[in-house]
Order: C-alpha cells, then sequence, then structure tokens
C-alpha cells in the first residue's frame, strides 16, 4: 500500500493586476514620504519577481483604511467560494464524487474563521457526514507540505481512503495601510491571494506519484523570523532580513540528510518542487541548487505569474508537474519554509 497525489487543483480570485498597474497605486499610497524612500518601495516592486498578483480585494479597497474586521469578513466569504473550486475541480480531475473524500485538512493564516473552512466545505459540497476533519493555523508557508504530510500519514494508517487538502489565503487582507516598515513593504511586494487543493489516496487503483518519505526540520531559536503580530489593525507581518542566511546555514541538514535515509542523493532527484518565499529567498535556494546540478524553474515561474500565495503556493508548483507526463520511476522533492521556523520536505516518486 502507498500514498498517491491524485489530482492537484487551483483557484484564483476575481481581482488581478499586472506590475504595471499596480504602481499608480503605489504612489498614492506613498504620498507625502521622503521622496528618496518611495523611489526605495517602488524598486522593491518592480524587482521582486511577480509580474502579476490576484487578489480579494481591488487594488482602492487594498489600499483603502479598512478594519480588521472588514477584511476578516471578506476573508471568510471569498476564502469559501476558493476553497469549494478548487476542491471541486481537484475531485473532477480525480474522477471523483464528493462523497469519496474520507478526511479533509484546511489550511491557512492569513485570516481567522469559527467555525473552520473545513465545516463550510462539508455544507456546500455536501462531503461525508462522518468525514474526518482537521483545520491547520499558524503554519504559515510551510502549511501546504505540512497539510499533505498530515494527509499522508492518515492515510498510511487507513488503506483505502482518501484526502483533501485544501489551502487558502488571503495575504492581500493583512496589508497594514499606515505600515512603512521593510516587512510591510516587502511583503506587500512579493504575496498574492490565491488557493489549491491536492487530493490523496491510499486505494491501491488510484494513480499518480507516491509520496514515499515525508519530514519535518525545526530551527531552534528562530521564533523571531516570521510570522504575524495580531494588533488592533489586523495581521501585522513578522518578516526577518536574516531568513535567507539561516536557510542557507542550514540547507545541507535539510536536504542531504533526508535524501540519505532514503537510500538516495541529490543526483537521484530529477524535480524540484520548492515553495516561491520570494526573490531572496529563490535566489539563495536556487545558488545551492545550482551547485548541485540542479534548477528551480517551475519555482520561479510560479512566483512570477501569481506571487507567493503562502501556504497554497507550493501546490502551485506541484501541479504544474503533475499536468505533465512525468517518467515513471522518476523523483521530486518538495520543499517549503514556514514560522517556527521549519522546513518541510516531500519525496515523490512516479
Amino acid at each position: 500500500m502507498s500514498v498517491k497525489v491524485q489530482s492537484v487543483a487551483k483557484a484564483l480570485p476575481a481581482h488581478t493586476r499586472h506590475i504595471d498597474e499596480v504602481m499608480p497605486f503605489l504612489d498614492l499610497w506613498l504620498y507625502g514620504q521622503e521622496e528618496r524612500f518611495a523611489r526605495k518601495v517602488k524598486k522593491i516592486f518592480e524587482n521582486a519577481g511577480v509580474d502579476r498578483r490576484y487578489s480579494i480585494m481591488s487594488p482602492e479597497e487594498i489600499f483603502n483604511n479598512a478594519s480588521f474586521e472588514e477584511k476578516n469578513n471578506l476573508y471568510i466569504r471569498e476564502m469559501t467560494v476558493l476553497g469549494k473550486y478548487c476542491l471541486e475541480d481537484a475531485l473532477k480531475k480525480a474522477n471523483l464524487q464528493p462523497a469519496d473524500i474520507d478526511f479533509i485538512i484546511t489550511v491557512s493564516c492569513t485570516g481567522i474563521m469559527i467555525p473552520s473552512l473545513d465545516a463550510y466545505l462539508i455544507n456546500e459540497l455536501q462531503l461525508r457526514q462522518d468525514i474526518v476533519r482537521l483545520p491547520v493555523t499558524e503554519m504559515g508557508c510551510a502549511a501546504g507540505i505540512s497539510g499533505m504530510i498530515y494527509a499522508w500519514q492518515f492515510l498510511k494508517a487507513n488503506p483505502g481512503k482518501r484526502a483533501a487538502v485544501v489551502a487558502v489565503e488571503s495575504p492581500t487582507a493583512t496589508f497594514q495601510q499606515h505600515d512603512y516598515s521593510m516587512a510591510n513593504i516587502v511583503s506587500a511586494a512579493i504575496f498574492g491571494d490565491g488557493a489549491a487543493c491536492a487530493i490523496l489516496s491510499s486505494h491501491d487503483t488510484d494513480s499518480g506519484p507516491a509520496i514515499t518519505g515525508a519530514e519535518m526540520y525545526h530551527f531552534y531559536g528562530a521564533t523571531h523570523l516570521m510570522g504575524f503580530d495580531l494588533t488592533n489593525s489586523g495581521l501585522k507581518m513578522v518578516l526577518d532580513v536574516e531568513v535567507p542566511d539561516r536557510i542557507a546555514e542550514h540547507f545541507p541538514d535539510i536536504v542531504h540528510p533526508f535524501l540519505a535515509r532514503h537510500g538516495l542523493e541529490i543526483a537521484d532527484i530529477q524535480h524540484l518542487i520548492f515553495h516561491p518565499g520570494g526573490k531572496k529567498i529563490i535566489q539563495t535556494v536556487e545558488a545551492l541548487f545550482n551547485d548541485l546540478g540542479k534548477n528551480i524553474e517551475d519555482t520561479k515561474e510560479v512566483l512570477r505569474l501569481y506571487g507567493n500565495m503562502s501556504s497554497a503556493t507550493v501546490l502551485y508548483v506541484l501541479e504544474r508537474f503533475l499536468d505533465r507526463q512525468i517518467p515513471e520511476g522518476d523523483k521530486g522533492l518538495m520543499l517549503s519554509f514556514g514560522p517556527g521556523f521549519s522546513a518541510q520536505r516531500i519525496l515523490l516518486q512516479w
């Protein structure tokens, strides 16, 4: 018995802008700021490696001084819609019905919902009344892989079952209009909104790349690197400039021992499915992988097309691989980083 990834599907909100269309709104936001600072901010946006982003809000709404309550209510409404769309599409891709799902794992960190998204999806799609729910919050960008790891563990213990992992995020709902810190500016430059769903199966007859291993790696003394502060105006981004250097420092311990425990080296991996955290993190990881003879072109392309959508983004990268004809026997390494600080890894074999 093996656990396989049957399908992955994405869903995008209605509002979208190219970077060129965003710049005039930056001029309005930066009005009254020192000219040199304003030029620096615009350069950060221009050089972020994000050509287009999607949002549950129009630019006018994003740069409006909406309350935390107003933004969170919009998050609840729109994330429910996007979660439904991507789950329906993933079911369609896998030729499944809603009643075929035994476990549902929902992940998000950019808003607050009680009851959690999975409860809404059970009602919207008439999922089984005995379905097992697991909402995962507060794991940030790593949670897409985290959710898959939990699904893998559930399914290993339960042959003949299926799990849906639904990741929904609206980083634009966390934008702080009166915060001109580098953390708020950089996050606004790299993040976008989106949702994605992966369906995993422990049915012998189901197809897809098999998960042959999965692990988490936790950095000590690094809780300050990434996360959110809960303020009266909403979730305020915490993003330390130290993140790329800390990733580089731990990279050998993150990758090589994990592969070695499965009798592999990086040379045995044909496909790298890396979460696009941002341009600097991509450049750091790309340099490390290039030294090992590998590339992360799909990661860079997802960042360019959609921005960083937190937990959902790595599933966008995974979908690109599932939509291709991958030779049997090829192996893939999924990798993401998130608050804690942590690295999440999954080993795939087609």
